[in-house]
């Protein structure tokens, strides 16, 4: 690897932990602040459907947080009319669309592009239009690849949840799926993230992929600030990229 790749925070979890008391403690936009100067390379956010984490006026202020200080706020969204709204009118720099069902307790695998295009491509227009990078959060499987490129995507942000809970032989055959739908989303244009479930380790095992341009990485970094503090959590994991360079 001969780039730098860039680490993007979500901070939804700061939001769980507020919400579970109904007060405004921990502030999600505190944490944003403490990320990006810790060494974020931009914020991540998912406003779902029924407003578990992440609100309507997190936001609205994570929209001013990011564009005050120039770095990119990542808004995870599904695909529905009311939050492509949300998007048009805040119009952060990329607009990831990912699945969403209210009886999941987090994201379980990537969005169904593939048989959906008509449903996809719509959206995916309208935040082009607006000037918001659209980016898909998929499996790692060359159908949902060639499903991206063709709705108009910018970015396939590919799902890492499955690998980074196998083990062994499972886990290598994994690794070679994630790497295949890199490489051909290198070779349609497409610019390649990867997120869910990565750690310091498996993190640096995301870097080997030469397309891979970007780790989106929010619930095991606030899971570690509690023991070490979030900036330090941060730093670790930008030096376990960093040391992979």
């Amino acid at each position: 690897m001969n780039h730098r790749v860039r680490l993007g925070v979500n901070i939804d979890h700061v939001a769980t932990v507020r919400n579970a008391r109904g007060g405004v403690h921990p502030d999600p936009l505190r944490a944003a602040r403490e990320a990006l100067a810790a060494g974020a390379d931009g914020i991540t956010a998912h406003l779902r459907e029924d407003r578990r984490h992440i609100t309507d006026p997190d936001i609205a202020a994570l929209s001013l947080l990011c564009a005050e200080v120039g770095r990119p706020l990542n808004l995870e969204m599904a695909a529905t009319d009311e939050m492509l709204a949300i998007a048009l009118r805040h119009r952060p720099h990329a607009a990831c669309i990912v699945p969403e069902r209210r009886e999941e307790v987090t994201t379980e695998g990537g969005l169904a592009v593939a048989g959906h295009e008509a449903r996809i491509a719509p959206l995916a227009q309208a935040l082009t239009g607006a000037g918001v990078r659209v980016s898909l959060f998929i499996e790692p499987s060359l159908d949902q690849i060639e499903a991206a490129s063709a709705v108009g995507a910018d970015i396939v942000e590919l799902h890492t949840g499955r690998y980074c809970h196998l083990n062994g032989d499972e886990r290598a055959i994994e690794f070679e799926r994630l790497e295949q739908a890199a490489a051909r989303a290198g070779e349609l244009g497409l610019e390649v993230h990867a997120g869910h479930g990565l750690d310091y380790q498996t993190a640096a095992h995301m870097l080997a992929i030469a397309e891979v341009c970007e780790l989106n990485i929010g619930h095991f970094l606030i899971g570690e600030a509690v023991f070490v503090g979030l900036a330090s959590a941060i730093h670790r994991m930008r030096a376990a990229m960093d040391a992979v360079a």
